[in-house]
Parts: C-alpha cells; structure tokens; sequence
C-alpha cells in the first residue's frame, strides 16, 4: 500500500507542475501562482512523511481549494485549461485514495469493518463520545457451535453463514451502529450514545432476527444459528484496549453459562 501511495503522490506532484510553463509566460508579479507552487511543494513535502490514507485526502483537499482559487486570477487566464486538467487529476487521484482506504479497512468477504477499520472508527467514536460527555456500547460477540457448523456443512457454508450476521446486523442495528469482524467467529458492535439498558435490548433484538434469518439442519437436526455477547458500556477516557477486555470477560461469562445470550461487563 504504501508503494502505491508514493507512486499516487509523485502522479499528483507531476500533474501540478504539468503546466507551470504555461502560467509562467504570463508572469509580470506572478505572485499568487508563485505562491501557489511553493505551497504545493509544502504539502508535497507533507505528503512524503504520512503513510495515513485519511492525512493525505485532508491535504489534497487543501491542494484542490488553491488551485480552484487559481483558476479565478486575472494573470493566469492564459492557463485555464491546464489548472481545470490539474483539478480533475487531484479529484482522480483522491478517490483512488479513498477507495484504497475503503479497502484496507473492509473485511472483503464479509463488508464490515475489519480490524485495522475497527480501530480507526473506534477512536473517532471514542473522541465524540468524550467530547459530547456521552456513553458508548462496546459488544463483542461470538456465534456459537460455529466450529460444529464448519465440520458438519463445510467452511464454505460457514463462510455465508458469517455474511449472513454481518447482513442483519446492519439490517437491525441503527444508521450510526458500527460492525467489525473482530477475527474468525467475534465480531465487535460499537453502539454510540447508549446506555446498557438500550444496548442489551439492541443485542437481543439482534440475536432474535438472526434466529429468524439462520434456519439450518445439522446432523439431522433443525437449528438456528446464535451467538453470545459480552455488553460493555465505555468510561470517559477508556482505552480501546480495555473496554474490550471487559467485554471479553462477559462473553466469556455467556459462553459459560448456556450461550445464545448478552451479559452485562463488570464496570
């Protein structure tokens, strides 16, 4: 990935400067489009020393905005065309970025997020929930008997069953609900501004559609697939690390006394 990012940033370096001749025959002060090639070799410099997606597209943006800003000065009339070429080329290569990023932070098989996503969606929510003074629901959850699922049916059947929970959880969750796939089985659910009361209603909402959703015969046997979850409600300031650790050990605790249930983290 970060091949590729530097190859898009010296195509984005080279489409800027692509017509610096063009703008420079109409030089007499010349002093906004001077201006405007120094700072575009800042943010090339800027863009050299972030390997993050997300610092990029925040700095073409900038790039973009001087250079619509350049379209509009009386001394580079002559050059309309070029910077229109340069804003379409910074347009491109800003969604090829967003696309990467879409990517590397989507499980492919199943559409949710995946760790690396996890990660950063969880320290956008974190951020806002410190920052409106409100709560956020952390649930892990691990379907159940998946292991019997794969040997009796096969990897492949087990694979759509793990789609299937990721499509009715974004089926039943809320619009500002997340879902990533946490490794194999678990998969973690960020609930923003809840409390547990509201959190362990939504899981349960959840394991009930899945139920509905997830009619299967195993070893003769007519079954639904299920899953048990570990609820934890984030404290101000709490790492990732941590909330997740108190869910972990609710899981745990749902596991071990009957599965297809949500249990309350210990605070």
């Amino acid at each position: 990935m970060q091949k590729a990012i530097k190859q898009k940033q010296r195509g984005m370096l080279r489409l800027v400067k692509s017509s610096p001749g063009a703008i420079k025959s109409e030089q007499k002060p010349m002093a906004d489009s001077e201006d405007y090639y120094k700072q575009v070799e800042c943010y090339a410099e800027q863009i050299r020393k972030t390997n993050s997606a997300d610092e990029i597209i925040r700095i073409l943006d900038i790039v973009l905005s001087e250079t619509r800003g350049l379209r509009f000065s009386d001394e580079v009339f002559a050059a309309q065309e070029q910077v229109k070429h340069a804003e379409q080329k910074i347009e491109s290569l800003k969604s090829e970025l967003e696309q990467l990023r879409g990517l590397v932070q989507t499980d492919q098989m199943t559409g949710a997020f995946n760790r690396r996503g996890l990660d950063d969606v969880f320290k956008r929510e974190a951020a806002r929930a410190d920052r409106n003074a409100q709560s956020l629901g952390v649930i892990l959850i691990d379907l159940d008997n998946f292991k019997q699922i794969n040997d009796s049916l096969g990897h492949p059947y087990g694979d759509s069953v793990l789609v299937n929970l990721v499509t009715v959880a974004k089926e039943t969750l809320r619009p500002t609900d997340i879902v990533a796939r946490f490794g194999g089985e678990e998969f973690v659910i960020l609930l923003p501004d809840v409390e547990m009361e509201e959190a362990l209603t939504i899981i349960n909402r959840l394991q009930n559609n899945l139920i509905k959703n997830s009619l299967l015969q195993i070893d003769n046997q007519l079954t639904s697939i299920t899953f048990s979850a570990g609820v934890a409600l984030r404290s101000f300031g709490e790492h990732q690390h941590s909330v997740l650790n108190r869910a972990d050990q609710a899981l745990y605790q749902a596991k071990r006394t009957g599965k297809n249930r949500a249990i309350p983290a210990l605070v």
